[in-house]
């Protein structure tokens, strides 16, 4: 009897590459008890961090767009624990929580919000632009798609050097429908670059639902036309998402070029601070924070398995409200930048 096959064999068989390199849908590589604590605790400093951002936006402290992850914590975390040393990532507005995953300080992140002279772009960029070579972050891109082109210039210099790393490229269900998205597509395939191309499907972009605004919903097969294998992913499972990150990083060290992954995520805020988020109601919101939430589903194995105590949690968390503590203490406290900084870092 013939057994069905996945989109992402079908491609591998036609690429010829070796069917078993694509992991069978819906295995998942369960955590070890340090993994589930590791993940819980950057889940739980993302969170704490966009929580205190956002009270300190209603204080005033905070100007222009601020963008909160809150909600879509599992996505970076699983993939930052898949990746390794030399890999970047790069991704577009909604980036403090790529910033704390790619291990960037929280106090930096929080003066650069601030715009004061201790953040990472000296308190020039903003929310949706900072940077960190000695991290490997690649930004913080405000245009809509961006990443994604710059992400494969990544990717085509790494294959230029010859080196072993890969280029996480993150960008939303909105900028999905971008055409420069399609043209890296194209060129990332044709000189099989090593890119993960992640997509943060939060189902709403910037308030329009993904089911109104695009054509084929099933955003991982938009790399299909190119011969890139794409994979849908519970983006709210750390476990799944760690999975995904891992089988794509691999396949791109293996020289196979490209793949998409999608992570099926939700972001519990609006767009920005700004978004009331009318489009969908309180109800829809409190259910997926009720059954689906990242963080929850982490506390549950670990308390379930008897891996942490009630207490343990209590005292983790505690531990990440002090961090962001001291990084709001230090951000609120910092220097503004001198005026003569404003005409540094400028190409004329």
């Amino acid at each position: 009897m013939a057994v069905a096959k996945s989109k992402q064999m079908e491609i591998a068989e036609e690429s010829r590459v070796p069917a078993e390199a694509a992991r069978p849908s819906g295995s998942i590589a369960e955590f070890s008890k340090e993994e589930e604590l590791q993940a819980l605790r950057l889940m739980l400093l993302i969170r704490r961090f966009e929580e205190k951002a956002g009270q300190m936006y209603g204080m005033g402290l905070i100007g222009g767009f601020c963008h909160l992850y809150i909600g879509q914590e599992a996505v970076v975390t699983g993939v930052a624990m898949a990746k390794r040393d030399g890999d970047q990532m790069i991704t577009g507005y909604r980036d403090h929580g790529h910033m704390l995953a790619s291990g960037m300080d929280a106090k930096g992140v929080m003066a650069e919000l601030t715009g004061r002279r201790g953040g990472y772009s000296k308190g020039k960029g903003g929310s949706m632009h900072m940077f960190s070579r000695q991290k490997n972050f690649y930004g913080g891109h405000g245009i809509v798609g961006a990443p994604v082109p710059i992400g494969t210039g990544l990717a085509f210099a790494n294959r230029y050097r010859g080196n072993d790393d890969v280029c996480l490229t993150f960008f939303g269900d909105g900028a999905a429908n971008q055409g420069q998205v399609y043209e890296s597509f194209n060129m990332a395939e044709l000189w099989k670059l090593p890119i993960v191309y992640i997509i943060e499907n939060n189902r709403y972009a910037m308030g329009t639902a993904v089911t109104r605004s695009s054509a084929q919903t099933n955003l991982s097969k938009r790399g299909l036309s190119f011969n890139i294998p794409g994979v849908e992913v519970d983006g709210m499972d750390v476990r799944a998402v760690r999975t995904a990150a891992a089988d794509a990083l691999a396949w791109c060290r293996a020289g196979r070029g490209p793949s998409i992954i999608e992570m099926m995520t939700y972001r519990y805020r609006g767009h920005s601070m700004s978004d009331p988020a009318k489009y969908r109601t309180r109800e829809e919101v409190d259910k997926v924070r009720t059954e689906h939430d990242p963080i929850e589903q982490v506390r549950v194995r670990l308390l379930g398995k008897k891996w942490a105590s009630e207490e343990d949690l209590k005292k983790t968390d505690a531990e990440v409200r002090a961090i962001v503590n001291e990084a709001a203490e230090f951000a609120t406290n910092d220097s503004e930048p001198d005026p003569p900084e404003l005409y540094t870092d400028v190409y004329r």
